[in-house]
Order: structure tokens, then C-alpha cells, then sequence
């Protein structure tokens, strides 16, 4: 499945916005998906997951309570709902998917196969 983030850009702090991963090739129906992002010098780390149908969610503790993953199937595409953003929210956030055929959901970047290139968020203050 090929995997492609939007939504990124200049926010400013306290402000929302939604990221969107598309997806082709394959039904997102039968991933598993996560949110991870990478924010300057440092590693990329788990956001938030979702499992495949949708029944099951997690997030970072840094983002629980900010942010909310969602799926639409019939559209192949993943949300990020991110409110309150904060500086510390400045990332490139790349979308990821691995195959499912459960509610299992997957935290480890080594879990997933395949994943988008990445939308730059910055929040200002």
C-alpha cells in the first residue's frame, strides 16, 4: 500500500489542524495504522494508532487528550485531529501502515511496512 500525508504547515499555538494519509493501491481496510513523528534532532517516536476497523485507539502520552485518530475505509484514508497545539508539537508526522486482520493495535515503528513521506507541522508561539 502507498501511503501519502497533507495537511502539514505553520501553525500557530492553541491552533488545530487535521492530517490526512491517503492511501492507493491496496484497501486501508485490512491495516493497521499509526501516526509517528520526528521533531528536529531528536528520534522519531509513536503519536497514535488505530486499528483496523477502527475499534481501537492509542496515543502518546505527550498528545492524550490533544489529539484524535480516525479512519473513513470507504475513503483509504487515516486522520490526526490535533487541538491545542503546542511548539513541542513541531515535527515532520509520518502516517504508517502494516497488515491486520485483527483489533490488534502496534506502538513499534519495526511493526510497520509501508509509510508515507512525512508533512512538516510547525507550531509557533
Amino acid at each position: 500500500v502507498q501511503l501519502q500525508a497533507s495537511g502539514g504547515g505553520l501553525f500557530q499555538a492553541g491552533g488545530s489542524l487535521r492530517l490526512s494519509c491517503a492511501a492507493s493501491g491496496r484497501a486501508l481496510s485490512n491495516y493497521a495504522m499509526g501516526w509517528f513523528r520526528r521533531a528536529p534532532g531528536k528520534e522519531r517516536e509513536f503519536v497514535s494508532a488505530i486499528s483496523w476497523r477502527g475499534e481501537r485507539r492509542a496515543y502518546a502520552d505527550s498528545v492524550k487528550g490533544r489529539f484524535t485518530i480516525s479512519r473513513d475505509n470507504a475513503k483509504n484514508t487515516v486522520y490526526l485531529q490535533m487541538n491545542s497545539l503546542k511548539p513541542e508539537d513541531t515535527a515532520v508526522y509520518y502516517c504508517a501502515a502494516t497488515a491486520s486482520y485483527s483489533n490488534e493495535l502496534h506502538y513499534a515503528q519495526r511493526s510497520y511496512d509501508s509509510w508515507g513521506q512525512g508533512t512538516l507541522v510547525t507550531v509557533s508561539s
